[in-house]
């Protein structure tokens, strides 16, 4: 009897002890192991107090328990788990995560997904694969859609490459918020692989999916998909589907492309007129430079001048002179409406080793723009080579701190992505 007593004794606190009070009372103690054995409570609210307090501790420590709280009942419980294990790899995210807007009436919980999903860890940050394998098998079978649809986002946020199938998996649920969340983190993968497994959505009868499916496409190089996309362009439903298609199409243009480009560059359309030179550039016709260099001179809306000043540094136009467009495009990294798309077009051109090599002058300048230089340390993480590696380290040791910083980031994210 007296053993008896005893056991019961210790066990007593986690069978009798079930609330959200007793649950915030062990997190004081900040003790992750015995606030982790709430997670098996009866009562619903005790183990969902029980995920914010872990949230709230972090630590590597939390990592397992969350873990073991994405495969509760509750969709509830899932989603608040899943926003704390990429909490732990980008701080600061639960506090603008799905979780975060939840609203609970009885058994249904509604989740506001915004279309804002653009973040992504840096290269250099190692998640643990039992991580993003739950975060599959979330998006494969969570509790609700929402559950599945955020198991997605989080996927694409932590680079998850190992969850790619339960991505596809996911774009055959037939709900609009799973497929496109499903679409965006495939995007963030960039896995080339995927291009010809998503196809089959860039008809989709939901705008908002389709355009993803054909950003996806594009961004992908899905080359499978270039009929449907002519078609579309063709026969559009609306202008913004258009558009979108012959951004698609432009990043993957064929020689038979080029009279489509070619008729597109007198679009009453900026964005058409736009894409239309990208395509151009990425041909790489030399027909074709008096027609982007007419557009570069004489262009007066922003994105399709942009386009115009790519595909002339594609065709080789590297001059630094102020009125060039190689420097036009540098000197955008200085505009915080235009920066974003700048740094693209830079990223894909310096790919090309003369391109990449013109680069190193600009961000050495010294007295050059504080935003100019970070952007370009970016640039350099995402397209440089071992040849890269000394002129960011230079960076890294910037007389502005915040350069330095930025220097140090994308020299870290190189390395990683070189395996150095």
């Amino acid at each position: 009897m007296t053993r008896r007593l005893l056991l019961l004794a210790c066990i007593a606190p986690f069978v009798f002890a079930q609330t959200p009070k007793d649950v915030r009372a062990a997190a004081k103690e900040g003790n992750i192991t015995k606030l982790a054995a709430y997670l098996d409570a009866r009562s619903l609210d005790t183990r969902i107090e029980t995920v914010k307090e872990l949230v709230a501790l972090g630590g590597k420590d939390s990592i397992d328990p969350l873990i073991r709280a994405t495969n509760d009942a509750d969709p509830e419980v899932q989603i608040r788990a899943t926003d704390g294990l990429v909490n732990f790899y980008l701080p600061g995210y639960v506090k603008q995560g799905i979780g975060s807007t939840l609203v609970r009436a009885g058994a249904t919980i509604r989740a506001k997904f915004g279309d804002t999903n653009n973040q992504v860890i840096d290269p250099f940050v190692t998640v643990r694969p039992e991580v993003i394998g739950a975060l599959g098998k979330l998006a494969r079978g969570g509790a609700s859609l929402d559950a599945r649809a955020n198991a997605c986002r989080a996927i694409g946020i932590l680079r998850g490459d190992a969850a790619l199938d339960p991505l596809i998996e996911a774009l055959h649920t037939k709900d609009n918020n799973v497929m496109y969340e499903a679409l965006i983190a495939i995007q963030k993968l960039r896995d080339p692989a995927a291009g010809p497994r998503i196809v089959f959505l860039l008809r989709d009868l939901d705008d908002r999916v389709q355009m993803a499916a054909i950003e996806t496409a594009g961004l992908l190089r899905a080359t499978g998909g270039l009929p449907t996309l002519r078609d579309i362009v063709s026969s559009p439903r609306n202008s913004k589907v258009e558009r979108a298609a012959l951004f698609a199409i432009s990043n993957m243009p064929g020689p038979e492309d080029r009279a489509l480009f070619q008729r597109q560059l007198a679009s009453k359309d900026d964005r058409l007129r736009a894409a239309a030179a990208e395509g151009l550039g990425r041909i790489k016709n030399p027909a074709d430079e008096p027609a982007l260099e007419k557009l570069w001179h004489e262009e007066d809306k922003m994105a399709p001048r942009l386009a115009a000043a790519f595909g002339l540094v594609l065709e080789g136009k590297l001059e630094l002179g102020d009125d060039a467009p190689f420097r036009y495009l540098i000197n955008t990294l200085n505009s915080a409406v235009w920066q974003q798309t700048a740094y693209a077009y830079l990223v894909e051109a310096s790919r090309e080793p003369r391109v990449l090599a013109a680069l190193y002058g600009p961000i050495g300048q010294t007295g050059s723009p504080r935003d100019e230089r970070i952007w370009l340390a970016r640039v350099l993480a995402a397209s440089g080579d071992t040849g890269t590696v000394p002129v960011l380290e230079k960076t890294s040791q910037d007389e502005d701190k915040d350069v330095a910083q930025e220097g140090l980031r994308a020299l870290r994210s190189l390395k990683a992505r070189l395996g150095v």
